[in-house]
């Protein structure tokens, strides 16, 4: 059947309904998210899962496709991100950008970034380096969204051109605005890291488990996002499906938390469950140590400076940073507990060749706080020298 030009125009060769074309956008945008979280940023970024190579260059090429985004470009300012979070130097942090900027002109710091020459070639080793990378992909990243553009006029006439224009602001919006923006601005936090990274939601199924960005931030090489039972994430879903057919390989996953009972000194289980989980250390002392206390000592304490404890006044602007520090000061017992917390916190910044150094301070550590007097540092000690890891069930 033949179709004249006002039918090509209004439905291209696919006469394709509304609800046919919807699909269509859906699954298509989908797969473009897949192919940010599973490949470029949890494959390529943080090495915590392998593709089947076919699958891997499928990834290659729907990334040139829908986005124009180049492996190596996305792989360095996303880890340079981890590098210097929340600092000027963060490509991307509400904290300095500001979060208006961030959420809506997003994609522009991530083109800015990406012309550092210096940090591609720092945090961008290990990217694909081969012919097509080198002759199609890298240098005519444009052609892939233009190519884009022609197959959904052909598909489906000027409808097309729109469902092309929202496929090109969906990765710009959900990840660079979104993700990077309000992922570090508003959400729950399961681990208090030294960022200010956010869960937005438990469970989102359009942003393939991106969500879950305080979760990422206190476990970055692992290829699973959700670790709490109530958690989902779609990108883990969709890598044990393809677990299943040979076509993915499982590097790493935050290692699962046992506390032992009855653990009189700390020993070398203690220690490499400590140092795996550094933010759920922070997290514990504040829930069984700072929160009983603030609840008895800080009833005059303005909601945001007794968040602030969770992160030592970090995050808090430089006149409401005074009032904390000014409010600890008057206050000694207040004072103790933060001198606790730093010291205990202060282990991870040893060198890493100093095992035992780190491990006779932590055991001094553990004795002062049983010898404090104080029922919630003893009863955290207690827990903290039960500490032992498990791996994660992949």
């Amino acid at each position: 059947m033949s179709l004249d030009l006002f039918d090509w125009l209004a439905r291209g060769v696919t006469q394709a309904s509304y609800w046919q074309m919807a699909i269509y956008f859906l699954v298509v945008t989908q797969v473009t998210i897949m192919t940010t979280t599973l490949y470029l940023h949890r494959s390529a970024a943080h090495r915590g899962v392998d593709f089947h190579p076919v699958l891997t260059h499928f990834f290659r090429f729907w990334a040139w496709l829908t986005t124009a985004m180049v492996t190596k470009e996305w792989t360095a300012v996303h880890r340079k991100h981890h590098a210097k979070c929340e600092t000027e130097e963060d490509p991307h942090s509400p904290r300095f950008q500001g979060i208006h900027q961030v959420l809506w002109r997003g994609v522009e710091l991530y083109q800015e970034a990406r012309l550092d020459k210096d940090m591609l070639e720092k945090y961008g080793k290990g990217s694909p380096d081969d012919w097509i990378e080198r002759k199609l992909y890298t240098p005519r990243a444009t052609f892939g969204p233009i190519l884009m553009l022609a197959i959904n006029l052909a598909l489906f006439g000027i409808p097309g051109i729109v469902m092309w224009a929202l496929q090109m602001a969906w990765i710009p919006f959900w990840a660079a605005g979104v993700i990077n923006g309000l992922g570090h601005w508003w959400g729950y936090r399961n681990f208090d890291t030294a960022d200010t990274a956010t869960n937005l939601t438990p469970w989102a199924f359009w942003v393939g488990g991106e969500e879950l960005h305080n979760n990422h931030h206190a476990f970055p090489s692992s290829a699973k996002f959700a670790l709490r039972k109530y958690e989902f994430d779609i990108g883990w879903t969709v890598i044990r499906g393809l677990q299943a057919l040979g076509l993915a390989k499982v590097l790493r996953v935050a290692p699962e938390l046992d506390v032992r009972p009855n653990i009189q000194v700390p020993d070398a289980d203690t220690m490499r469950a400590v140092m795996a989980h550094r933010w759920q250390v922070a997290t514990d002392y504040f829930q069984m140590v700072l929160k009983p206390h603030l609840q008895a000592e800080a009833k005059d304490l303005p909601g945001r400076l007794r968040r602030a404890f969770r992160s030592e006044g970090k995050w808090l602007s430089e006149e409401n940073r005074a009032k904390f520090s000014a409010w600890i000061a008057e206050r000694p017992n207040t004072a103790r507990l933060m001198e606790f917390r730093a010291r205990l916190l202060g282990i991870y910044e040893l060198k890493s060749a100093e095992a035992e150094a780190k491990m006779d301070a932590l055991r001094a550590w553990c004795a002062e706080a049983e010898a404090s007097g104080i029922r919630q540092l003893q009863e955290f000690s207690a827990r903290l020298k039960g500490y032992s890891m498990v791996p994660a069930r992949a």
